[in-house]
């Protein structure tokens, strides 16, 4: 956050300064990178608290509704730029390369080091991966910035700034689009991407004495906790193999990353609804 406010800063005084809308477009991107880092940062430490109350699994959704809100961000900042990038075509202005291109070389080190800093552990990880991803397309559009300025200093070419400003816009609007769609698929308990839920029915399906499955559910609580709730049939004369049978499905959700499981246990000749099969 540090990193990328004092960016911010640094950009907008010189895309102000010497003219350049695509470096100013690259300055409000890195501010809604501020707002994204310090909303995902509460987010994560919030779905750190333990459950109480009403909140019985406690506040791992905050993660996806700062997942969101980042979406939302950058959506604003595309719009913000694209505006302005369509006027200067109207009143094209003259950019000042040298220190247009010095800003933007700033900006691409920076966010690519911001990057790094979230390790390799961010896959999983909605909050985290959206942060990740808003600063890899931060650096992408400083390295277009950077580009721009150079040839717009070699040519003399007023339109090449809004041009790539438009660019800046349009790939920021791309972004916040599958962030935002992704952010809404986890609130509305999508499967995480990483869980093929054909295959785990097909593992339950295959453990020693069930008969039926159904009533399978697979979601996201928050970050990268996921649970599971199924309603297994097995025959009542194998009733004394269920610790059995419930520690192995506790052991084979593990190994796919699902911590939180929840199984009911029914005879084969109890009405529980559709046996998926």
């Amino acid at each position: 956050m540090l990193l990328n406010a004092a960016l911010s800063g640094l950009q907008l005084v010189v895309g102000i300064a010497f003219g350049s809308i695509a470096l100013i477009g690259d300055a409000l991107h890195n501010v809604s990178d501020v707002m994204g880092l310090l909303l995902g940062w509460g987010a994560e430490s919030l779905s750190k608290k333990p459950a109480r109350g009403r909140f019985s699994y406690g506040f791992g959704r905050s993660t996806q509704l700062a997942a969101v809100a980042n979406a939302v961000l950058i959506l604003m900042a595309s719009a913000v730029v694209c505006v302005e990038a369509l006027q200067r075509f109207r009143e094209p202005q003259l950019v000042t390369a040298g220190p247009v291109a010095v800003a933007a070389g700033v900006g691409l080190v920076v966010n690519l080091v911001s990057a790094r800093l979230f390790g390799s552990d961010h896959h999983d990880d909605l909050n985290r991966r959206a942060a990740v991803l808003h600063l890899l397309g931060d650096a992408a559009v400083s390295a277009a910035v950077l580009l721009s300025a150079l040839v717009a200093g070699l040519t003399g070419w007023t339109w090449i700034d809004p041009v790539t400003g438009l660019g800046v816009g349009l790939s920021l609007g791309w972004l916040g689009i599958m962030l935002l769609r992704d952010g809404l698929a986890e609130l509305m308990d999508e499967v995480p991407h990483r869980i093929d839920p054909a295959a785990v029915l097909a593992d339950l399906q295959a453990m020693p004495g069930v008969q039926g499955v159904h009533h399978l559910h697979i979601w996201s609580i928050g970050g990268t906790r996921v649970a599971l709730t199924v309603h297994l049939q097995r025959d009542a004369e194998l009733s004394h193999q269920d610790p059995q049978l419930l520690s192995k499905v506790r052991q084979t959700m593990q190994r796919k990353g699902i911590e939180h499981c929840t199984v009911q246990l029914e005879e084969l000749d109890e009405d529980c609804g559709e046996t998926l099969s």
